[in-house]
């Protein structure tokens, strides 16, 4: 069982004044992680809620460290301003090293509504990436990721500081297909990439000889580091992928996206009945609640939206593309805190049976 560290010191609704102490898990999914951009943006400016602790996965990983290490630097403002320039100097680099290079001519096909897994751009490089691997493909195992990470995060300062946000990143181990959980005093750019290793496009990540791949086939995000961490009891879920889709998938893009889709939400989803079932048979008296954790649910997506992007536009640098991801998510949790925030601390604002079960 993973174990968590206890020299963090963890910030207490108190250190935050009348915020309402909340954690948050975000989803990985590449330049999708956008969305969750907006979302975190939207409740630094907001202000009402208090951040305790993340779990995340991937570019949720990436949202999590940069958000973390503003917010040690200049509180909401500083978590702000390090996201935006974060994603700015995503996009600058997407456009001087993006795999997928769209050509003019397919995103003009795009704004009329043909999906990105047809252009053969995209087709080109999925079949090179299945066809060789990236030890072949990149051998010197270039990734343009950890000079944007290392550019906008201090990781030394970072994994120091023991008075901010605290951080659970997901990895896979490659030999083992455990879950392996890097905290606060752990984190690296390495520990990032590791977690956002599709093991696709890179090469495993090592740390302290074991190599890691994308933390989504494990956890996406883990949900248990927030339970086993004490504090709040009300987690945030930040959804990138769909969980729903209404139209039954047909193409081979469209069924290879909903395969995408479905297995990188399999580990929240299994997560999520489990919550349930403690849930209710605490509700039923058949668990002490006082030695059993009563978790409150939220849940902060937009399944319609993110439905209708494909797998590809995962890779999209754009940034055109990501503002826009960036302002549906900063809607979507301006509804959302409209609706729900008297519930927070009290009740869960979603169904777990009807979305999870």
């Amino acid at each position: 069982m993973t174990q968590f560290t206890k020299g963090h010191t963890q910030m207490s609704s108190r250190d935050r004044g009348n915020q309402k102490p909340v954690n948050v898990a975000l989803q990985g999914g590449g330049a999708h992680g956008a969305f969750a951009w907006g979302v975190l943006d939207k409740l630094m400016e907001d202000g009402r809620l208090g951040i305790e602790a993340i779990s995340a996965t991937s570019a949720g990983a990436m949202n999590a460290v940069v958000l973390a290490h503003g917010y040690s630097l200049g509180g909401a403002a500083g978590a702000r301003e390090k996201l935006t320039e974060f994603w700015t100097e995503i996009s600058l680099a997407g456009q001087r090293y993006s795999p997928v290079q769209t050509l003019p001519w397919e995103k003009a096909l795009a704004a009329f509504g043909c999906r990105s897994e047809f252009s053969p751009t995209y087709q080109a490089f999925q079949a090179l990436t299945h066809m060789f691997s990236p030890y072949q493909l990149n051998p010197f195992n270039f990734n343009p990721l950890r000079d944007v990470l290392e550019k906008v995060v201090d990781f030394d300062h970072l994994s120091k500081c023991n008075k901010t946000i605290r951080i659970f990143l997901s990895a896979t181990n490659v030999r083992s297909g455990k879950i392996k959980v890097f905290q606060n005093n752990e984190l690296t750019a390495d520990a990032v990439l590791a977690s956002a290793c599709l093991p696709y496009v890179f090469q495993a990540v090592e740390i302290d000889g074991e190599a890691y791949w994308d933390g989504g086939f494990m956890g996406n995000p883990a949900i248990f580091p927030l339970i086993y961490n004490g504090g709040p009891r009300d987690v945030v879920i930040v959804h990138i992928n769909p969980i729903e889709r209404k139209k039954l998938p047909t193409s081979s893009p469209e069924i290879f996206d909903r395969i995408n889709e479905i297995s990188f939400n399999s580990s929240l989803m299994r997560e999520m009945r489990a919550i349930e079932f403690v849930t209710r048979l605490i509700d039923e008296s058949a668990l002490d609640g006082r030695k059993y954790k009563r978790m409150l649910v939220h849940s902060i997506r937009d399944d319609a939206e993110m439905a209708q992007l494909g797998v590809a536009t995962k890779l999209n640098p754009d940034w055109e593309f990501l503002c826009r991801l960036r302002d549906v998510g900063r809607a979507r949790t301006a509804e959302w805190l409209d609706k729900n925030f008297s519930k927070v601390g009290q009740e869960s604002s979603i169904d777990l049976t009807e979305v999870f079960l």
